[in-house]
């Protein structure tokens, strides 16, 4: 070989020489770098995943005082939507799942939602959130209960679909908010002890606002205490005992049984009687046959909100008595200012 070609060949070599070492020191570079982002993956992942409470709730309501307790700690889940009766939610295979994550499940308890709950928790098979595990809260403990029932047990299904623990509506008295706070703020402390400082303040800063908007509704209502109304279901005696107004009678003659037009012409008879105007019902039942009673006495059907977003522009639980109060209060206006005209004054 000459000189010439000799020259040539070293060159080549080492030319593939400093390709393969920088090749290698690429590879070096990308492993270091993807080894590190996993490792920065996974630890975000971990601390992610520590740092949030998965709670789950039967109610928009106590989810949303569930938010207001465990504010960014929290990531909060309803099954049941505002705008559906809450004794009947069909029982989802998505529930299930979301139940089988969680770390704490609030209920009403009270057998509001004993037609599904159930069958629910079975499926979910997570032992911590069910009755007495940690991860367990059953928001009524401590309300005072309004209609528990006095009478022989094996006589209450001839009187409709009553509650044998009593009316569990509870939540539609802001004051009751308090009591569901503290029991989701104990529940919420149960797991995780290390944040009960946070929860603490959380709480007090709920309750104090709450304090000022109770003060504000009391106030709405005053003019209005003791005015009578007639309701279609009885799912307000919470409501009307913290607002002073009277719930004269309703439209089912015993809850959950459709009225007879016996039942629908006395109805009318003791509207028209004691001068009774206005018939509230929920946005999940017909309003036919209280229109049509409405009618018959000159009067008028408000459509109340049962939960937080039962109605468009309810997102939290003030608005729900934000929109509740000022749609019978706008009702009780329009038949006084009625009455004025005609009375000449």
């Amino acid at each position: 070989m000459d000189l010439y070609h000799r020259s040539s060949w070293c060159a080549q070599i080492l030319e593939e020489t400093n390709v393969h070492k920088t090749n290698q020191n690429m590879e070096k570079g990308m492993n270091f770098f993807w080894h590190h982002l996993f490792v920065v993956f996974v630890f975000a992942t971990l601390l992610s995943g520590k740092s949030t409470i998965e709670v789950v709730t039967t109610l928009p309501d106590l989810r949303e005082i569930a938010k207001e307790i465990g504010g960014e700690k929290v990531s909060v889940f309803s099954i049941a939507k505002g705008y559906q009766d809450p004794h009947y939610v069909d029982a989802k295979p998505s529930y299930i799942i979301k139940l089988r994550k969680a770390d704490l499940f609030i209920q009403v308890g009270l057998d509001l939602e004993v037609g599904w709950v159930q069958t629910l928790l079975e499926g979910a098979r997570n032992k911590k959130i069910l009755w007495g595990g940690d991860g367990y809260v059953n928001a009524s403990k401590g309300v005072t209960l309004l209609q528990v029932p006095n009478i022989d047990p094996t006589k209450l299904r001839a009187e409709g679909d009553i509650h044998i623990y009593g009316n569990p509506h509870y939540w539609l008295d802001p004051e009751n908010a308090k009591i569901i706070a503290e029991n989701i703020y104990i529940g919420l402390v149960r797991i995780a002890p290390d944040d009960e400082g946070y929860f603490q303040e959380n709480k007090r800063q709920f309750i104090s606002r709450l304090d000022q908007e109770i003060s504000k509704w009391t106030l709405m209502m005053e003019p209005y205490g003791g005015r009578k109304i007639i309701a279609f279901h009885n799912s307000w005696p919470y409501f009307e005992n913290r607002f002073g107004i009277q719930i004269a009678g309703f439209v089912e003659p015993k809850v959950g049984i459709s009225p007879s037009p016996k039942h629908i012409k006395s109805t009318i008879d003791s509207m028209k009687r004691e001068n009774i105007r206005i018939i509230i019902i929920s946005p999940y039942y017909s309003k036919k046959i209280p229109e049509r009673i409405a009618k018959e006495v000159g009067g008028v059907v408000v459509e109340l909100a049962p939960s937080v977003e039962g109605m468009i522009g309810i997102s939290n639980y003030f608005d729900l008595f934000d929109y509740n109060l000022r749609q019978l209060i706008d009702a009780f206006k329009k038949f006084d200012d009625e009455k004025s005209a005609g009375s000449g004054d």
